[in-house]
């Protein structure tokens, strides 16, 4: 390996959204907590002591209702407000730890330690201090000369309590190196999935170390140049870059399963167009445009005694655009024609597609629109009173008011840090 070569750390929040609510909710700390899909649907987060209860990521929240009585689990629907707030403020501290910083996903963060003279693993511990002091939310550092070596040694130091949240790779002796690789199976690895790993064992390469030691150019053959990169990083070779900007959405889904089965094209009117102002909300934050829009509905297929039906269209938009009400006139005029009555609807959404930049477009010289430069202000003002009160506290008036479909979140928590009335409230006593 490369003595030499710059150094790439992977921050990663333990247990993000358990760990979230656990900052607002010390109660919560040291027992069984899940959060919850849309619906109150699976789980999609568990805390370390429900991990030890045996519990899948994905079970389903009904199966599991007796057992968390018996267990004491508590369950939280999932807040996404809050956690987009969160992740937001440990990113932005991480910023100040390196210029150089690739945002991967929610709560993952890899950094590029290149020019830091300083021990890796000190700095590594400031970072974990600093995130815990500032937000309450604990993480672990990984950090080796390649981002899937950085990822494999941040699992180890989530793991293995004896590296207490920091596993700098180069520390190791390649012993130690060669023995960690053996203890885990290949799929571990930063972008082995089920399929791949299940090809690989068939030819015999089973854990990390076989990963590593098979033979690079054979692995492009049968794989992928992708496959092979992860050969070569294994190896401490960089070969997949660190991309400081976040590349835009080539395309932007909005959909919801309902709280509730809803029977009405008015119903389904009010989804689809709430959904379609998301969406719009965030082509206009990456300032692209859209040029097709698609809408779907459906009904349970999990409900097989009931009539199903599921339809989808998409349409090109005469002139590519990210104006919300123009999307939600295309998206209605979809609605009506793909709407059946006599079915219990469960699930609708729509997609934005062939997305370009804004300044791409082209004006059309005889489409008869709204005034663009007017249409423009409009929608920057629904942005800003829907960022600064509230998602929701303007709409286009097709998306209704009471919104019985919405989905269900029994066990919501306050939005603590995104809303006023549910700032936390500390007494003295």
């Amino acid at each position: 390996m490369d003595s030499e070569a710059a150094m790439i750390a992977l921050v990663d929040v333990n247990n993000f959204y358990v760990s979230c609510q656990r900052v607002f909710e010390p109660k919560l700390m040291g027992k069984p907590v899940v959060v919850l899909s849309n619906n109150d649907g699976c789980v999609v987060a568990r805390s370390a002591e429900v991990k030890a209860l045996g519990i899948k990521m994905g079970a389903p929240w009904h199966q599991l209702r007796d057992f968390a009585q018996q267990e004491g689990i508590i369950a939280r629907s999932s807040n996404y407000a809050l956690y987009a707030d969160m992740s937001h403020r440990v990113m932005t501290i991480l910023s100040r730890f390196s210029p150089n910083q690739e945002i991967y996903s929610i709560d993952e963060c890899f950094l590029s330690f290149d020019g830091q003279l300083q021990d890796h693993t000190k700095l590594a511990q400031d970072i974990r201090q600093t995130v815990l002091q500032w937000t309450g939310l604990p993480v672990c550092v990984g950090i080796a000369p390649t981002k899937t070596l950085a990822k494999l040694a941040n699992h180890i130091a989530k793991k293995q309590a004896p590296f207490d949240g920091v596993c700098e790779w180069q520390k190791l002796s390649e012993s130690q190196q060669t023995e960690q690789m053996q203890s885990m199976d290949a799929s571990e690895v930063w972008g082995i999935g089920r399929k791949i790993s299940e090809r690989l064992a068939r030819e015999g390469v089973h854990t990390i170390a076989d990963l590593r030691a098979a033979n690079a150019e054979q692995i492009r053959k049968r794989y992928s140049v992708v496959v092979q990169r992860t050969v070569h990083e294994l190896r401490g070779i960089p070969s997949i870059e660190l991309e400081e900007s976040t590349p835009d959405k080539q395309q932007i889904l909005c959909s919801r399963s309902f709280g509730q089965a809803i029977y009405t094209e008015q119903e389904l009117g009010e989804a689809i167009s709430t959904y379609i102002s998301r969406a719009a909300e965030k082509l206009r934050k990456q300032g692209s445009v859209a040029g097709s829009l698609a809408v779907f509905i459906r009904t349970n297929p999990f409900r097989p005694k009931d009539p199903q039906y599921s339809q989808h269209i998409l349409i090109p938009l005469t002139q590519a655009s990210d104006d919300t009400l123009l999307l939600t006139r295309a998206a209605m005029w979809v609605l009506k024609r793909i709407y059946r009555t006599g079915f219990t609807y469960a699930k609708a959404g729509v997609m934005l597609c062939d997305l370009q930049p804004h300044t791409a477009v082209q004006g059309h010289l005889f489409l008869q629109t709204a005034d663009p430069i007017k249409r423009a202000a409009l929608n920057k003002v629904m942005d800003d009173i829907n960022r600064q009160w509230g998602r929701g506290s303007i709409r286009v008036a097709s998306a209704g008011f009471n919104q019985g479909w919405k989905m269900r979140q029994k066990t919501l928590s306050p939005y603590w840090t995104t809303r006023w009335e549910d700032l936390p409230v500390v007494k003295a006593v």
